[in-house]
């Protein structure tokens, strides 16, 4: 079975977003090994100023490049990375789990998205749109099109 590690900055707090989790934890459980690990975001002050920034963001790239499993295939969600349709997505899944050794690992930044050092990291990126969306929104996107993915490559009847 597949083991997939979701690195994220910030927590979910809103109840919506915690209970649509928990639903795609749920049903992906039975395709892979699910484990989302939450790090907190860097204080920031009201108006930061890009060397705080900065600084911030490469904190949180040491915590988030200190927990990737070993061995595992790193996704970086970033804006900078490939977008794909959920087919194609579904075969990054394949191919990561075949050459992570059934280790995946991807990583969402908080408000100011990742460190260079985290991009560098990973073997794809993915984005989810050119448009922006809220990070923990990204997390939910990220959970159902997983589900997809697994879905898709048993040939079963969610995608339509």
């Amino acid at each position: 079975m597949v083991n997939i590690r979701i690195l994220c900055v910030g927590r979910l707090k809103e109840k919506f977003y915690a209970d649509a989790c928990a639903e795609y934890a749920k049903r992906l459980s039975a395709y892979c090994r699910l484990e989302i690990e939450e790090l907190p975001e860097v204080r920031r002050s009201a108006a930061p100023s890009p060397a705080e920034t900065a600084a911030a963001l490469k904190k949180e790239g040491d915590a988030l490049l200190s927990r990737i499993p070993k061995g595992a295939y790193v996704i970086p969600m970033c804006i900078e990375g490939v977008q794909h349709d959920s087919v194609s997505f579904a075969r990054l899944l394949e191919q990561a789990a075949a050459e992570g050794g059934g280790k995946l690992c991807f990583i969402i930044g908080g408000s100011d998205g990742l460190d260079g050092r985290v991009k560098e990291a990973g073997a794809a990126r993915i984005s989810m749109s050119k448009m922006t969306f809220p990070h923990h929104l990204a997390r939910i996107m990220l959970l159902e099109q997983t589900y997809r993915g697994f879905k898709i490559s048993a040939g079963g009847k969610y995608h339509k």
